[in-house]
């Protein structure tokens, strides 16, 4: 079995990223999140698939969209070109060690079925969504993965190439920050747009 020292080092540079929730509350965001209305949802590339919690990614990824469409400024898209934002969660592991399962294609989503106060939100999607940066495909086999304690929500911008190895422009990291119904971290997240919108309002002649 082999570890993912690649988390532990992707960990090391989000540590040093641009604005961290919670730790940095009066961060400005950029004009582009404020202005921003589509967001690509995705599990993160380096999270293995729990043995313990197979689908706790997959049903982080559904209520984080779900809560986006409840809060109405930003609108869940399924092709990485058209989104403004891209959006990967990550549940936290109650281990700092834990057998995962490596190579799966977690953001494959054939069939999406999504209730919502409007309706029903239907859609799918085969294979690496388009717009995102795709990297050599392994074969699926267990593995040893070093994972953060706590919920993960990171922020990056749209439109631009290999989004997700950019520095996020927004991370929160909290314990149960993606816990449904209420999803923590979205409503975190709005706040600070909502207060990056006043303060770009304030500085208009």
């Amino acid at each position: 079995m082999r570890v993912r020292v690649r988390v532990i080092l992707s960990l090391f540079v989000l540590s040093a990223s641009l604005v961290f929730a919670g730790n940095n509350k009066k961060s400005i965001l950029p004009a582009y999140v404020v202005n921003a209305r589509t967001a690509l949802i995705l599990i993160d590339p380096d999270a293995g698939t729990s043995m313990s919690a197979p689908s706790a990614n997959k049903k982080a990824q559904d209520d984080v969209e779900k809560a986006l469409m409840k809060w109405g400024r930003l609108q869940p898209v399924m092709d990485g070109s058209t989104a403004d934002l891209v959006i990967t969660v990550r549940k936290g592991s109650d281990k700092i060690v834990e057998p995962t399962i490596g190579g799966l294609p977690t953001n494959d989503r054939p069939v999406i079925v999504q209730p919502t106060d409007n309706g029903i939100r239907l859609g799918g999607q085969k294979g690496q969504p388009p717009g995102t940066p795709s990297s050599p495909p392994t074969p699926p086999g267990p593995q040893v993965e070093v994972a953060p304690r706590e919920d993960v929500f990171a922020v990056y911008q749209g439109h631009v190439d290999a989004p997700l190895q950019q520095v996020p422009i927004w991370r929160y990291a909290k314990k149960d920050a993606l816990r449904s119904p209420v999803v923590p971290a979205v409503d975190e997240f709005r706040k600070a747009v909502e207060e990056a919108e006043k303060q770009q309002q304030n500085k208009k002649p």
